[in-house]
Parts: structure tokens; sequence; C-alpha cells
């Protein structure tokens, strides 16, 4: 085997680590140049793309919590990570449940949910999510092709993605979607970090859940007992490229992965959480 072949199996082995890929897609991105030692997964490009991913890491984090299925933490179980947009294999439990913490939604008390001015679109058996505040989207990917069927037919009164499909609803230019003040090192950070799926989701290969949340702005943590050791998953998630190209800013603990002023908190403890059981299935009403 010649060194460059070489090296491109180490760099396409790394990649199938952290987005769940099949080993010759990422050998053939290693071979187009997509991927390198130094960025062994895509990056998005443009700054709408990434601030788009990060807001939906969030929305997930917090709307699961350690609510998930089969360790898929962020309800998700592989990322297709290209430049110009990514794609989410969705598990199949946990369909309707990504997309009710996703789609805006605002209760009887003017309270809003989701992800302000994200609206769905079928795309046969796909659901593409776009934004109306920026220009990107991303593609949820289901292996029941009638999925997401439910969101063609009537929905209730709060669910205003369905009633406002091309603009935005009054209430929602209100909502706190992300950090108060752009954030490129959040947004590149923690855009990263989704399109990391399968390495998120080693923390919750033990029990089948971990505990995701945001704090603050610019920071999230995932906690968990059993599984991967938490120093060992910040080395994997290092050597994926999460933290790569913040050389001379590196604020970076065992456990915390730092790009600029947002971070990654990774930490294990005791075994003795017992988590909460999935909400029933969530359709259009």
């Amino acid at each position: 085997m010649s060194k460059r072949t070489d090296n491109r199996h180490r760099v396409a082995t790394i990649c199938r680590e952290a987005t769940g890929l099949p080993h010759h897609t990422c050998m053939q991105w290693a071979a187009d140049g997509l991927i390198s030692r130094s960025l062994p997964v895509p990056d998005a490009e443009g700054a709408d793309q990434r601030a788009l991913e990060a807001e939906l890491l969030v929305n997930l984090a917090n709307g699961l919590r350690h609510e998930q299925l089969g360790g898929a933490v962020l309800g998700l179980v592989r990322a297709v990570p290209r430049p110009e947009g990514a794609e989410f294999w969705v598990h199949p439990a946990m369909g309707s449940k990504v997309l009710s913490v996703l789609l805006p939604r605002i209760d009887s008390h003017r309270t809003g949910y989701g992800l302000p001015g994200l609206r769905p679109v079928r795309e046969g058996g796909r659901v593409r999510l776009r934004s109306l505040r920026r220009n990107a989207s991303v593609v949820l990917v289901h292996p029941d092709p009638a999925w997401a069927d439910y969101l063609e037919g009537p929905a209730c009164g709060e669910h205003i993605w369905w009633h406002h499909r091309d603009r935005m609803h009054p209430a929602e230019a209100t909502w706190h979607a992300g950090p108060r003040e752009p954030s490129p090192d959040r947004d590149r950070l923690l855009s990263r970090l989704i399109r990391r799926t399968a390495l998120v989701n080693a923390t919750g290969s033990a029990h089948g859940w971990a505990n995701a949340y945001s704090r603050g702005d610019r920071e999230v943590s995932i906690e968990w007992c059993c599984s991967v050791e938490a120093d060992d998953l910040a080395r994997r998630l290092r050597r994926s490229g999460l933290t790569a190209g913040q050389a001379g800013r590196d604020r970076s603990g065992i456990g915390r992965l730092a790009f600029g002023d947002a971070a990654v908190i990774v930490r294990k403890g005791p075994c003795g959480l017992v988590p909460r059981t999935l909400s029933a299935r969530v359709g259009a009403c």
C-alpha cells in the first residue's frame, strides 16, 4: 500500500468514526480532496449554513436532553456533511419527536418553542428544513418513506410552521434563537459537532441515552455515565478536527473543547440517573 493510499485510509477511518458514513464514501472524499488529515469531516461553507446547523444542535440538545432512544443523543444516527449543506439520518423511532422539537409553535400563553423561521418541505421520503431567516437548509432522512406524511395534513393552531409556510409569524422575531450577538466561533464549533453525530452518540452507547444541553449562548455540555471515557472522547473529537484552526487561542481542558469564545463540554459521571420515557409520537396536532 502506498503512503498516499495509507493516509487516505487513515483520514477515511476518522471520517467514518465521526459521521457514521460508509468507509468507501469517506475514501472517495479523501481521494477527491474533500477531507484531509487536518479536517477529516467537511465544514459547512457559508456563515448562514453554519449558523443554522449550530441552532439545530442547540435545539435538539435542549429539546431531547436524556430523552432519547438507541443512543441517538440528538435523535440522529448518521451525518452526510457536505460543504454546501448536510443530510442527517434520523433514528427510526425518533423522527416525529425530532420534528416536534425543531418546528416552531406557540402555545396558549404565547410562549414560543422550536427554531424560529424553520419550515419543512417534503422531498419524497425526505424532509428539507429550510430557514426563512437564513439562506440555509438541511435534509432529514428516515428509512420509512411515509414517516412525515402528517406534515401535509391539517395542523393545530399553535403550529405556526404550518399556518405561515412562506413568512415569519410576528411572534417568531422575538424568540431567542441563538447568541444575542453573532458568534462565528460558536457557529463553526457547533456546526462541526452536529456533523460528528456518530462520536456524539458514543456517549449513549451503553444505556441508549445521554444528557445534552446548552449553557448560555455559546456552550454545550454532554454528560453520561457509562460507555466511552471522557478523555478518550475528547481526544477523538479533536482528532476529527472539531477544534481545528484555533491555534494560539486554545483554552481547552481535558473535557473542554474550545473554539474562540465557544466550547463543548464532555463529562462522565456516576451511573445513577434514570432516563425519562420518550414522549408519545407527536403528529401535526
